[in-house]
């Protein structure tokens, strides 16, 4: 049917790469920890709800994946890791 309607399918087959079980799980949070329940006056309202929760979750949120540490934490360690390159 998709391809009826000239659409492309947004993931593969389970367990491939191209899964989008991460990005399931992402919006699944936030619709749990932060929208469930809410009636907003607004879609502006709306908005900085979300971005509000998505600041806390890759700010403050620990995740067990990253050894219990926030998004931001464990990419600044990361980075903080990588060799450094002389500038040309």
């Amino acid at each position: 049917m998709l391809t009826e309607y000239g659409i492309t399918a947004s993931m593969s087959r389970r367990g491939n790469c191209w899964d989008n079980a991460c990005s399931e799980t992402l919006f699944g949070s936030l619709k749990v920890e932060r929208l469930h329940g809410q009636r907003f006056k607004s879609r502006r309202q709306a908005k900085d709800e979300v971005v509000a929760w998505l600041l806390w979750y890759n700010r403050t949120r620990l995740h067990s994946t990253l050894a219990y540490t926030s998004p931001m934490q464990f990419e600044e360690a990361w980075l903080a890791s990588q060799p450094r390159q002389a500038s040309a």
